[in-house]
């Protein structure tokens, strides 16, 4: 760091290394917490909204003491853009929720109805009108956190199968398998669990 003096190192590097990591910080969170307001988490939303907005301040109170250091812009801009990014994958390492899959398929769904029930998954079949003749629609709902378990499970058994996914607000009774899921996931379920018994 020899000839570099320190004014210039604060001025180029340190006050945009601090934008860039409390904005990624911030956003992130804001990204989370309104994930958390879509789900109705009436007491994590606001909490998580107090360290947004701190962290916000404390990101653009640097930002207006230093009006005139472009590289303070450019970390601004590029701790939005990573903080976006990193808190949509957070989202779905928590996995919070619950979802809505719907299956049609033209073949018979009888093994996968099957493999899902022993899952202990909450099943539901109709026979319906396709425009190509009868199908089978399957309808499940399911925690965020076993999605990718049921796809891999509709691809192997229907390989041609179409679904969608949907989130849903809330649920009330039905059939889930056990979680095996982490501190944090066993947490936010039981205050989900808590705040249905209202």
């Amino acid at each position: 760091m020899a000839g570099i003096p320190l004014v210039d190192l604060y001025t180029w590097v340190i006050i945009p290394l601090f934008i860039v990591v409390a904005r990624i910080i911030d956003v992130s969170i804001g990204t989370i917490r309104i994930i958390f307001v879509s789900r109705g988490y009436r007491f994590l939303a606001p909490a998580l909204g107090f360290f947004e907005v701190i962290i916000w301040l404390l990101a653009i109170g640097e930002i207006m003491k230093n009006l005139n250091n472009p590289a303070a812009y450019i970390a601004y801009g590029l701790g939005f853009a990573l903080g976006n990014y990193l808190g949509i994958l957070l989202e779905d390492r928590l996995s919070i929720g619950q979802v809505i899959v719907r299956v049609i398929t033209k073949r018979d769904a009888s093994v996968l109805v099957e493999m899902l029930k022993q899952g202990n998954y909450g099943v539901t079949t109709i026979d319906a009108e396709g425009a190509t003749g009868q199908v089978k629609l399957i309808f499940l709902v399911i925690n965020r956190s076993r999605l990718t378990e049921v796809i891999e499970l509709i691809k192997h058994f229907n390989p041609a199968a179409f679904y969608s996914v949907e989130d849903v607000r809330s649920v009330k009774e039905g059939v889930f398998p056990m979680e095996r899921s982490g501190f944090l996931s066993s947490r936010i379920n039981a205050m989900k669990v808590r705040r249905k018994q209202k």
